[in-house]
């Protein structure tokens, strides 16, 4: 090596989502250059952090973070900045955020370079998803524009008639133009007519308030909207990607569609792993105003059984920064609350003690919290150079604890909000030392705001990616991180 490393992460077990070993890893401009085995002598660098005894894994990719959103009157109330910065803090690296018209005179294409120009206060690098709600004859050359800035995903609604939700005619025609594209079909599959009738039929009963939130959404609902959907995306050959999917049987579904060989995946959040439906007759139900609603502990059991298993491909976060005031205006009628929950800060945690915690069914390996925290995010969403630690990869590292516990306290997290919903949980697993593109942004001493260095990443097209993936893992050249 020519340059003294500007980085080296010594004598720590580097842990990805394939397998682990014993390494230095020799970081310099930005990305990681050697992983040395750990017998041979620690090459002199700038910085050298000791990791002896430590866990060292892959900085975490969030494929699902909403910031600054705005939802009819409601806006959140992060910014890059603050998101970014509440991300690095728990151990997220990437975030990919939405590009959603905020309305019919908004389109896909302005949404997503609107959110583009945010994104440059951003502390980590970022990614961003495009949104269609309707279809017109301008929609095949936006998406031609999204692919060619980096953005190969696009996501739609099957509710919020009115506003977000893409009808079906649109959602095939979108699937059609994303195989051409060679992108990724986002949903968020909630069956639309089920959630209006229920929802009405509760509103005429007085039982509306936030306290009856999860009746108004049955498991149903989600269950048959992603049932249709896959039937839309095998027809059309799109590779599909489902949201914060809640319960088993969507996942079930899912992964029947795998098995016939469709590209079908299923995101869950930490929230389902962790709540059940009770929080809505606790002090504080607005805490949990989020669609879909939380589960009943039945349900939360099972999908953690499916976690275990490897039926689930990721856990994203939902990041949605609305704070008490806002979810308190309307407690009395959840069709005028906003719905989100803060959570990019604690998904590490959060997820990590769903997964390990043998006594509720989630015990789980170290290598498979990985795969769902930053190895498969990056991979699904053809991010490059993200998700692993090797050679090439971008030095976005995290040394892990997975013994420290927390008890949580929404007042001191970054997140731009005055609660959490797992306020008062104790939590088993968190970063103790970030980097994000080779800057130490995280240890013992605090947090270091690297300013507005974040990067826009462009994504690559997803067979393309996929199949620059097809060796084992386990088998991958060093220099493969290149492509």
């Amino acid at each position: 090596m020519s340059h003294t490393p500007d980085l080296v992460i010594a004598h720590g077990t580097v842990v990805n989502s394939f397998g682990r070993q014993t390494a230095h890893v020799v970081v310099h401009d930005g990305r990681i250059v050697q992983l040395l085995d750990a017998s041979e002598p620690v090459p002199a660098a700038t910085r050298t952090v000791d990791a002896s005894g430590q866990l060292v894994i892959p900085g975490g990719v969030d494929g699902h973070c909403h910031v600054a959103q705005v939802t009819g009157r409601f806006r959140t109330l992060d910014d890059y900045r603050t998101t970014s910065t509440a991300a690095l803090w728990g151990g997220t690296t990437t975030i990919i955020d939405f590009g959603i018209p905020r309305d019919a005179q908004e389109t896909p294409l302005d949404a997503v370079l609107n959110k583009k120009r945010l994104a440059a206060e951003s502390r980590c690098d970022v990614a961003l998803h495009g949104s269609v709600v309707s279809w017109d004859e301008t929609v095949p050359w936006q998406l031609e524009q999204l692919a060619a800035e980096g953005v190969r995903s696009v996501k739609m609604y099957t509710t919020n008639r009115g506003s977000t939700m893409a009808d079906g005619d649109t959602i095939l025609k979108v699937m059609r133009e994303m195989v051409r594209l060679d992108g990724l079909t986002y949903i968020h599959a909630e069956h639309d007519p089920i959630i209006a009738d229920c929802t009405e039929q509760h509103a005429a009963d007085g039982r509306i308030a936030i306290e009856h939130l999860h009746r108004t959404r049955p498991e149903l609902a989600e269950e048959i909207s992603v049932k249709e959907t896959l039937a839309m995306a095998e027809y059309t050959g799109a590779p599909v990607y489902f949201v914060h999917q809640s319960t088993p049987g969507a996942v079930d579904l899912v992964t029947e569609a795998r098995s016939r060989g469709h590209e079908a995946y299923s995101e869950t959040c930490p929230h389902y792993l962790s709540l059940d439906d009770t929080v809505y007759g606790s002090t504080f139900p607005e805490w949990y105003a989020c669609c879909p609603p939380m589960r009943s502990a039945e349900t939360v059991a099972a999908l953690k059984e499916r976690l275990a298993a490897g039926a689930i491909h990721t856990v994203a976060s939902d990041h949605s920064c609305y704070d008490l005031s806002q979810k308190r205006e309307r407690t009395d009628d959840v069709r005028f609350m906003p719905h989100g929950l803060p959570g990019v800060e604690t998904r590490m945690p959060v997820t990590f003690t769903a997964m390990m915690d043998s006594a509720s069914g989630g015990e789980g390996r170290v290598e498979d919290f990985v795969e769902v925290f930053a190895a498969g995010p990056a991979r699904i969403n053809a991010l490059p150079r993200k998700g692993t630690i090797a050679a090439g990869f971008d030095a976005d590292v995290v040394i892990f604890d997975p013994a420290e516990e927390r008890t949580v306290d929404g007042g001191a997290l970054h997140m731009g909000t005055d609660f959490s919903p797992f306020e008062g949980k104790t939590l088993t697993g968190w970063p103790a030392v970030v980097v994000s593109a080779g800057r130490v942004v995280l240890d013992d001493a605090g947090f270091h705001d690297p300013g507005a260095v974040g990067r826009f990443v462009a994504r690559k097209g997803f067979t393309e990616h996929r199949d620059a993936l097809s060796w084992p893992q386990e088998s991958r050249p060093a220099v493969y991180a290149a492509s």
